[in-house]
C-alpha cells in the first residue's frame, strides 16, 4: 500500500484535485466549455421532453460520456505536450486517437438523441 492520506482526508483531497481538474479544463479547453454548455442545454431539454425515465437517463448519460471523454482527451493532450513540443509520430497518434474518442462519444450522443426524439415524434403522430 502506498503511503498517503486515508479515510475522509483522502476523499477531501481527491475532491480538491477533481475541482482543480475541472477548473483547468474550463480555463484552458474551449471544447470542454462548449460541451458543458451543450450538457446544460440538452439536460434541461431531456427533463422537459415527455419521455420515460429510462429514456431520460440514457439521454443524460450520453452527455456525461461526452464530458468524460473530453476530459480524458484533454489530459492526454496535456501530457503529450508536456513531454515535448517537437513533432513525433506517436505523440500525434495519441492526440488523434483521443480526438477520435471524443468524436465517437459525440456520434453516440447524436445517435441516441435522434432515436429517442424520432421515436417520440412517431408515437405522438400515430
Amino acid at each position: 500500500m502506498k503511503p498517503g492520506h486515508s479515510g475522509i482526508l483522502r476523499i477531501v483531497k481527491a475532491t480538491g484535485y477533481s475541482v482543480q481538474g475541472f477548473a483547468a479544463a474550463w480555463r484552458f479547453e474551449a471544447a470542454f466549455r462548449q460541451e458543458v454548455l451543450l450538457f446544460a442545454v440538452l439536460t434541461a431539454l431531456a427533463c422537459w421532453l415527455p419521455v420515460t425515465l429510462l429514456e431520460r437517463i440514457v439521454l443524460v448519460s450520453c452527455l456525461f460520456v461526452v464530458l468524460i471523454t473530453e476530459l480524458l482527451n484533454s489530459a492526454i493532450e496535456v501530457v503529450v505536450d508536456r513531454i515535448g513540443c517537437e513533432h513525433h509520430e506517436l505523440s500525434g497518434r495519441a492526440k488523434d486517437i483521443g480526438s477520435a474518442a471524443v468524436f465517437v462519444s459525440l456520434a453516440l450522443t447524436v445517435t441516441v438523441w435522434s432515436m429517442v426524439v424520432v421515436n417520440l415524434v412517431l408515437t405522438r403522430f400515430q
